[in-house]
């Protein structure tokens, strides 16, 4: 998992009816775009994430097509 300043973390809810959790990446911690990440959550809250499996990174610009 890579990641970048702006770009957003999209973590899906583990059990029915919990919704998908998004937060943006304020810092990128570990080398090389690699977790962990200082995130910004939707209500505010900033904390310090290693994301697991339930764990996307969502590029605010993608790569372009080699």
């Amino acid at each position: 998992m890579e990641a970048v300043k702006g770009d957003r973390l999209l973590v899906h809810g583990r059990t029915v009816g919990r919704r998908d959790k998004v937060a943006e990446i304020v810092e990128v911690m570990g080398d090389a775009g690699t977790p962990p990440y200082r995130v910004r959550h939707e209500n505010g809250h900033e904390s310090v994430m290693a994301p697991g499996p339930d764990c996307v990174v969502r590029h605010r610009h993608p790569a372009a097509p080699r």
